[in-house]
């Protein structure tokens, strides 16, 4: 499918087109798409090279000077008014896009659930055109589904609001085309949910709404506001009805926190404390600075100091600004066994218990069965007759920036049993997205990509830095290598003879390698694995 853009562009479609698709991509939605592009693209990139540029800068140790660019946006300001349907949000479900995770995730309990386009889905072509199917049929009450075993489900009246999670600024369309030039696949995702939905929300009583990953300084926050006002310029509806969540899932994302809600301020609605992105990008940004090496990733708590300083700082900032502070996911999922189940409910209580009694005003959850947990634990933390904790007087948390790059884990060790959950679940995870399966429920978790990325970074980064075990043995990409042999083995048992003799195995073990043997660190593992799809 080709559209004109100009009398010398053209936007061309080079994925399959089935019938099922031209609902979502057509003329006028590409045309929407085409316009979002060309306007934003030079911006795009010229975000994406200052990327590059702080990170040589932290390479040099140029840290001092990066932070002395944060700009100063001090001052009693606050966000705009938050939509009614958007006040509680006690505790919010995320997941994929599939048809079937659309209706459970909407009728779980949940206030919100979020559409995941990013680290829950693999973005294959197909995904992410269904995805989109899915959640246009959803708005407008018309979706159903019928699995092989002959269950039905079907939406119910009153389910949760949707959020959804576009793709980051990093990441391309390669099915969509401007004269050869791949489309962003944050302006894809956006896009194509915006144009199609924006105005049928609004006739629902609710609106468009979204969360936003990965954000790394002010400029990208300022540039999803540019989307946002030419997105609503463009369908004619007012200013400010775009609503946005912040994911505050890296580094300098936490310490441009306060700026990052005053480019958005307008839009802005919540920040999110996106914990396990939040420590890959610790490790990516320090990689090659041995003080900021950490240990075993069960180590790495929100009861770590500088864990601790990021969880509190996020609300002292949000709630100064009139904004929602949501909390982390709990990503366990039942499993058949009742006292591994009882175990996991004590644990997520505890871990909501911890976010409440620090202020925030809700959490995500990652199964149903963790709904009502969750639920009751923020209730019980809010004063009598609120939806939320922003009620409270505004607080100083006593966290610096300092207190944020300080990664210092008392007792914390790097063990052998460490070093093969990394192997091992970086491998399977990346099975499964190679698979086309981006949310992988793995030894009771379900996991996103941000579990593989860790995985893959500390194992880079120990390697690198030729760290010890606990027991004295130094991890070399030799040592590496003679573990990820034995794993090997186990994860062959784990999937089964069609799954451990197919494909996709193959090409994650052989990526998995690649991005931590190689010298040079790959930003995102899903720039390689999304060229294997």
């Amino acid at each position: 499918m080709t559209i004109a853009v100009s009398d010398t562009l053209q936007l061309k479609v080079l994925g399959e087109m089935p019938k099922a698709y031209e609902k979502i991509l057509t003329p006028e939605a590409l045309g929407f798409l085409a316009f979002l592009e060309l306007k934003f693209r030079e911006k795009r990139f010229s975000i994406l090279v200052r990327r590059q540029r702080v990170q040589q800068q932290l390479e040099m140790g140029e840290l001092k000077s990066v932070l002395a660019e944060i700009p100063d946006v001090s001052g009693n300001w606050r966000i705009a008014a938050i939509p009614e349907d958007l006040e509680d949000r006690r505790v919010e479900i995320t997941g994929p896009v599939d048809r079937k995770m659309v209706i459970n995730a909407l009728n779980c309990g949940a206030k919100v659930f979020m559409a995941d386009f990013e680290d829950a889905t693999s973005p294959t072509w197909d995904n992410i055109i269904t995805g989109q199917i899915n959640l246009y049929d959803a708005i407008r009450n018309q979706i159903d589904f019928e699995a092989e075993n002959g269950k039905s489900y079907a939406l119910n009246a009153k389910h949760a609001v949707l959020k959804v999670r576009p793709r980051g600024w990093h990441l391309e369309e390669k099915n969509m085309v401007i004269n050869g030039e791949p489309l962003s696949a944050s302006l894809v995702d956006f896009g194509l949910f915006f144009f199609h939905n924006a105005k049928k929300l609004l006739e629902n009583g609710s609106g468009p709404y979204f969360y936003l990953p990965k954000l790394e300084s002010h400029f990208e926050a300022r540039l999803w506001n540019d989307v946002f006002v030419a997105a609503q310029d463009y369908l004619k509806i007012p200013q400010k009805t775009i609503k946005t969540t912040v994911l505050v899932e890296t580094i300098f994302g936490a310490l441009e926190m306060d700026n990052i809600v005053y480019e958005l301020k307008d839009h802005l609605v919540a920040l999110n404390a996106g914990r396990w992105d939040y420590i890959f990008s610790i490790i990516k940004k320090f990689r090659n600075n041995p003080a900021f090496i950490l240990p075993d990733r069960s180590l790495v708590t929100m009861e770590t100091p500088f864990m601790r300083a990021y969880a509190t700082k996020l609300v002292e900032i949000c709630h100064a600004r009139g904004a929602h502070a949501i909390g982390g996911m709990s990503a366990f999922i039942p499993a058949k066994d009742a006292e591994i189940n009882r175990m996991a409910q004590e644990k997520v209580k505890a871990d909501k218990e911890r976010e409440a009694s620090i202020g925030y005003d809700g959490t995500w959850v990652a199964h149903p069965f963790l709904v009502p947990i969750a639920e009751e634990v923020f209730t019980k933390a809010f004063d009598q007759g609120h939806v939320n904790q922003k009620n409270k007087p505004p607080f100083h948390s006593g966290f610096e920036t300092e207190d944020l790059l300080d990664v210092r884990i008392p007792d914390g060790s790097i063990t052998e049993s460490g070093v093969r959950t990394n192997i091992n679940v970086g491998i399977l995870y990346l099975e499964s997205w190679l698979s086309g399966v981006g949310a992988a429920a793995l030894y009771n978790l379900m996991e996103d990509a941000a579990t593989a990325e860790i995985s893959r970074a500390q194992l880079w980064q120990w390697i690198r830095h030729g760290v010890q075990t606990k027991d004295g043995q130094t991890i070399t990409g030799e040592f590496y290598l003679s573990l990820k042999l034995q794993e090997m083995e186990k994860i062959k048992t784990l999937l089964g003879e069609e799954r451990a003799n197919g494909r996709a195995l193959q090409q994650a073990s052989a990526l998995m390698d690649k991005l931590v043997l190689s010298n040079d660190f790959v930003d995102f593992l899903t720039l390689p694995a999304y060229a294997m799809l």
